[in-house]
């Protein structure tokens, strides 16, 4: 039995059907822009996520450049990063204008090094931080980061690309934060059917500047207060974002069962799981196997390939060390936790609906790939 690392096609009965008479409604009435599943769609997320504004926009890189405008950064601020992320943390801060300042990880639960971001902090004094809820969860630290950084006077963005769904000390993870933002591609806990993203806050006047910012800078149709973006969700994927939002709850369950599954089998097999820090439920985004031995992973990585089970790392190599990033960045704080970090990890297959057999059979490769 193969077993792909993610299988995005996994749909609950009457699902498409529900989606192709939607779709084919609003077709009909040329309701693509805006409209009420927008509207819909950003009321929901409201309740969904605990925060008192949530503004969509058409990705989760733009979510970033926004979240980052809106709060002013701009042309030769600072801005702390985790080097540990994905490309559009960093990638954001370049657009923006800004100077990147990378921040080593915390081995321990993939987030940002909270003692490395108070030596960043002292040094840099910068205008903002970003860091990033990996993996489903999020730092161990978090209260400690968002005390530090109010104290501070650090402005901090929240990348919550992976945290969908996961709570922190009982409420969403959103919940408390300045300002976050989450991705809806197609593969994330919440997908599209395409691109698309949201920034939250609860500060009204941070909200008003986004969705200005994310409307072309409008005041009204032709005003404009703002140089902002075109970054609009549009209105077919606000329609499948919110038929998948009547099957969150059934979707994290599933996800959240597969993960207490790798957590009963493969420490039995000798493998180090990370796992969600205390105050955490996680959301099931991504299984993270620690394998620190290169040789050990390369022998276990071509035995999952051989017998067809997908698998990933996520992510491969720390943002200092991207090409693309000397030009922009200004200094790294902290050691290299992060690139051990990502030298280590290794994903398994998880996502929605992943059946028992599926799960057993990836157990017993992998059980097969350490005896070789």
């Amino acid at each position: 039995m193969k077993v792909p690392f993610i299988d995005i096609k996994r749909f609950e009965d009457g699902f498409l059907d529900a989606l192709n008479a939607r779709w084919s409604q609003m077709t009909e009435n040329a309701q693509f822009i805006g409209a009420e599943e927008v509207l819909r769609l950003e009321s929901r997320l409201i309740d969904v996520l605990s925060v008192s504004s949530v503004v969509t926009c058409a990705n989760g890189t733009d979510a970033l450049q926004i979240a980052l405008r809106a709060l002013g950064v701009g042309r030769g601020d600072l801005v702390l990063v985790p080097n540990v992320t994905f490309w559009a943390t960093f990638e954001a801060v370049v657009n923006v204008g800004a100077d990147p300042v990378t921040v080593d990880a915390d081995i321990s639960d993939g987030g940002i090094s909270l003692e490395a971001l108070k030596e960043a902090i002292r040094a840099f004094r910068p205008k903002a931080a970003v860091i990033a809820h990996l993996y489903g969860w999020g730092s161990a630290h978090l209260q400690q980061i968002r005390l530090l950084c109010r104290d501070e006077g650090v402005l901090l963005v929240e990348d919550g690309a992976q945290c969908f769904g996961a709570t922190y000390k009982g409420l969403p993870i959103y919940e408390g934060a300045l300002i976050s933002t989450t991705s809806f591609y197609p593969a994330k806990v919440l997908g599209a059917a395409g691109d698309g993203g949201a920034v939250m806050t609860d500060d009204q006047v941070l909200s008003e500047k986004v969705r200005c910012l994310a409307n072309h800078g409008r005041d009204t149709h032709y005003s404009y207060g703002e140089v902002g973006w075109n970054s609009r969700l549009d209105s077919l994927q606000a329609a499948f974002l919110n038929l998948s939002l009547d099957h969150l709850d059934a979707r994290l369950a599933s996800r959240r069962n597969a993960v207490s599954f790798y957590r009963r089998t493969l420490p039995e097999l000798g493998i180090t799981l990370m796992d969600a820090p205390v105050d955490y439920e996680e959301n099931g985004y991504c299984n993270v196997c620690l394998i620190e031995d290169p040789g050990c992973r390369s022998s276990v990585e071509g035995v999952l390939k051989k017998e067809g089970i997908g698998f990933g790392n996520i992510y491969p190599g720390v943002m200092s060390r991207q090409k693309g990033a000397e030009r922009y960045l200004k200094a790294h704080f902290g050691g290299d936790e992060g690139e051990r970090l990502c030298a280590s990890v290794l994903n398994l297959p998880l996502f929605p609906y992943m059946t028992e057999s599926e799960l057993q059979r990836v157990a017993d490769v992998m059980a097969k790939a350490l005896k070789s």
